[in-house]
């Protein structure tokens, strides 16, 4: 195809047409001239005759394998070794991951084999034992395994090419794979050794008791999966590899170089019709076959790495719609100024157009626009953390910016007590839109924008109107204190909002209780006498009252000693007397005691029926998630002491397990060594379940057999095993071989 002593060049010409044809017309010529430098000329008659042509040949396309067709390299393997005549035992494939398997025997008969490495590896893969899954058979490694992977991810480039009469038939390859030979038969040699010294180790090991394999174990609920966590599942390593094996393998037949089906097979990499008209949807314009020629660089693009879906630049943000933009940038930022906004959104844009917009997505908090809870939240999702749904997290998150709207400081402990959320929420909540400062609570994040209020009266005068409805919304709610209610800004929204330090609020919280133990104090007393003057009990309506718990953290420490000596005689800030016929003592007076009572001795009578046994922390604990099931409202958010709870546990048939703990467990909370149990059930275990629990009060924890001696004993008769068991894990765990009566096991 080259002239002697000349340079060739390759060109497309199509014959009695002066354009250029597509390359994958079913008929090219290649033209070959003697001179490379007319290679890149505009194909003038005068440079044909300058440079002759020595041979035209027809190019053909053969679509018949365009899409089976896959090109093996085997990259260790030099080129004059060839796998042909190498028996192979077994062919499998992967079509959509395009990866492929070769099993081919190995030559132990050959000199250079080395027999007793071979035995080696057979025994250390497939053990003494041989059956269907043995890897070797013959007990000595006699086959090699070939997987493949893939040269290039763009293959439509290449083509396999045939010559034949003067004719160049090309056929486009669908893949290019390269197999190197695979080592999995190590991985299994390594888990044998691993089953081996288990086993080894097992066998070695004294046998415990039974009850040795007997565990305790937490439950955890998995938290609802986040849209960047699914993310980061997806493109894991475990989520890849766990896709790739979740496509089945396809076996195949392998047909040697010189079989008759291969053979067969190569026919089909030539072109099967020569006629123009069966594919003159292939032909192109000059100007699109240059453009197959030389396409646009688009690797560039391919190249770029990807960034998260959460992620959008300046410019593909300025292509959205005005309203999707600031909904975008206010879901990321969350709170920010107008003129922030203004200057995000470009030169050019309507602020009129801005704040119609903005007013959907956010609300003005101190001049400044949060993001509403409702777009960070949307409806059907839910929390993070605890599993709240999203309903729930607006209210609280409104409730939290509402604050704010009145103040520019807010104690995140007031925000958990009146939104009874997980504290993890409440933090989510204050991070948006505030910063803590130590000593002193969470201040709002940005200055008071003063000038956006004066600008923008209307705007500000409709979104105080807005407030005022979710005020009343969250009154409904959360049943509000008058306190919760007071506006703090005496000189309307333009003035700028006091700034109170820390230890000015804590003097006036002390000012604030002293007041308000004053006014409790006065009522007390003006109730007692009405209640001696008409000789009847008190009948003081306390529903109303709540009584706020603050429970100490690092974040916002509060001086309390001042405090403790006007607490001594009050129950849950309320006072009482020894001797007073209408001392509350941990209990409701009047009506609403009998409801409250009600409910809570069902909760405690259910709870109990179910565990049998439990510590005071662990009863309050399922307290608490009762109260979180609630509505609001509801008669237990009355107040629940602890003493209260007590008591009802003794009224319901319980009893208090004096459990003769070691001292050095005495160093956890009391809570925690408080067990009670159902001594009364209303069953046939009733008896035993008694023996078992004064057991407990001999030692804190016993053996399996000193349990059943004493039952046989006590009871007199002989009971099954099943019975026996049932006793035992209606009140007790196992762990280490030793019984524990449930909440008493100590980490």
């Amino acid at each position: 195809m080259r002239a002697p002593g000349t340079c060739s060049h390759i060109a497309t010409r199509r014959r009695g047409i002066g354009g250029l044809l597509c390359p994958w017309s079913p008929r090219h010529e290649i033209v070959l001239r003697k001179d490379l430098k007319h290679c890149f000329s505009h194909f003038s008659m005068a440079n044909e005759e300058d440079d002759p042509i020595i041979q035209e040949i027809d190019v053909y396309l053969a679509k018949s394998l365009s899409e089976k067709l896959y090109m093996f390299q085997y990259p260790i393997r030099p080129a004059s070794m060839t796998y042909d005549d190498v028996t192979h035992l077994s062919a499998k494939i992967k079509p959509k991951q395009q990866k492929v398997e070769l099993e081919m025997a190995i030559d132990t008969l050959n000199p250079n084999y080395c027999r007793s490495k071979g035995e080696q590896i057979a025994l250390n893969v497939d053990g003494t034992c041989t059956d269907e899954t043995s890897t070797y058979s013959s007990k000595l490694m006699d086959r090699q395994t070939f997987c493949s992977s893939q040269a290039a991810s763009n293959v439509s480039r290449y083509a396999a090419a045939v010559y034949r009469k003067g004719e160049l038939h090309l056929t486009p390859l669908h893949g290019i794979l390269q197999l190197r030979p695979s080592f999995s038969y190590l991985d299994k040699a390594d888990a044998k050794h691993r089953e081996r010294e288990a086993a080894n180790e097992a066998g070695d090991s004294s046998q415990d008791e039974a009850e040795d394999d007997i565990k305790q174990i937490t439950v955890r609920f998995s938290r609802p999966e986040t849209e960047q966590a699914r993310q980061r599942r997806v493109q894991s390593y475990e989520f890849l590899q766990k896709r790739q094996a979740e496509e089945h393998w396809v076996h195949l037949h392998y047909y040697g170089l010189r079989d008759s089906r291969s053979e067969h097979e190569r026919q089909y990499l030539l072109s099967q019709g020569h006629g123009m008209a069966e594919n003159t949807e292939l032909i192109k314009s000059p100007s699109e076959y240059l453009m197959m020629l030389m396409p646009p660089n688009v690797e560039e693009e391919k190249d770029k790495p990807v960034a998260p879906s959460n992620v959008l630049s300046m410019a593909q943000l300025r292509t959205l719609p005005l309203a999707d933009q600031i909904k975008i940038l206010m879901k990321n930022v969350k709170v920010m100024p107008f003129s922030n906004l203004m200057s995000l959104l470009g030169s050019g844009t309507d602020s009129i157009a801005v704040l119609r917009c903005i007013q959907q997505v956010a609300m003005l908090v101190q001049g400044n626009w949060v993001v509403k809870s409702d777009v960070l939240y949307p409806k059907d999702t839910s929390s993070p953390h605890s599993g709240v749904p999203a309903e729930v997290l607006c209210r609280g998150r409104d409730f939290v910016m509402w604050k704010f709207t009145q103040d520019r400081w807010v104690v995140r402990k007031e925000v958990a007590t009146v939104t009874k959320l997980c504290p993890e929420d409440v933090k989510d909540f204050l991070e948006h839109m505030s910063v803590a400062r130590i000593n002193k609570g969470w201040e709002f994040l940005l200055p008071y924008d003063e000038d956006f209020v004066k600008k923008h009266p209307d705007v500000v005068q409709r979104q105080n109107m807005l407030w005022m409805g979710i005020q009343a919304k969250l009154e409904k709610v959360y049943n509000l204190l008058k306190e919760h209610l007071t506006l703090k800004k005496q000189d309307g929204q333009s003035a700028h909002p006091l700034l109170v330090s820390g230890e000015q609020r804590v003097n006036m919280a002390k000012a604030k209780v002293k007041q308000n133990y004053g006014l409790l104090e006065k009522e007390l007393q003006k109730q007692k006498a009405e209640s001696k003057a008409n000789d009847s009990p008190s009948k003081m309506d306390i529903s109303n009252i709540r009584i706020k718990e603050e429970p100490v953290s690092d974040e916002e420490p509060m001086d309390a000693s001042a405090y403790e000596s006007m607490n001594n005689g009050m129950v849950n800030g309320i006072h009482s007397e020894e001797n007073s016929m209408d001392s509350l003592n941990g209990h409701l007076p009047g009506g609403c005691t009998d409801r409250v009572a009600q409910e809570l001795k069902a909760f405690v009578m259910t709870t109990f029926k179910k565990q049998f046994v439990l510590t005071l922390s662990e009863l309050k604990r399922l307290f608490n998630l009762h109260l979180a099931s609630l509505p609001p409202g509801h008669t237990l958010f009355s107040g629940i002491s602890d003493k209260m709870l007590q008591d009802m546990v003794l009224d319901t048939g319980c009893k208090q397990i004096l459990v003769p703990f070691p001292p050095q467990i005495h160093a956890v909370s009391p809570d925690e060594l408080k067990v009670y149990a159902l001594w009364e059930a209303g069953d046939i275990y009733n008896q035993h379940r008694q023996v078992l629990l004064k057991i407990f009060t001999k030692n804190y924890r016993v053996r399996r057999n000193v349990i059943q001696h004493q039952l046989s004993q006590e009871c007199g008769e002989d009971l099954n095993k099943q019975d026996v068991d049932r006793v035992i894990k209606d009140c007790c765990v196992s762990h280490a071989g030793m019984w524990y009566l449930k909440g008493t096991v100590q980490s």
